[in-house]
């Protein structure tokens, strides 16, 4: 299988820095988003907490939402 390329459209944090979502678009123009976290006594950086980026939507909008049911606290970004 041949992965293709991601471009973050969009990186929502939560209020303490310490979670984030990234929505994005991938080269086949399919869309998807996965979960990340960082420690604040780990300076290495974010780290992907979910498995959510090998589903694919038909648009970024269709995306987010699915993102939305995942992380309830977007919504309130």
């Amino acid at each position: 299988m041949v992965e293709t390329r991601k471009l973050v459209l969009r990186s929502i944090e939560t209020d303490e820095g310490d979670r984030c979502v990234d929505i994005f678009r991938r080269s086949d123009g399919s869309f998807g988003f996965e979960g990340y976290r960082r420690d604040a006594e780990d300076t290495s950086g974010w780290f992907r907490v979910t498995l959510f980026g090998a589903q694919r939507y038909d648009d970024e909008a269709a995306a987010l939402a699915a993102a939305c049911r995942v992380f309830p606290w977007i919504e309130r970004r």
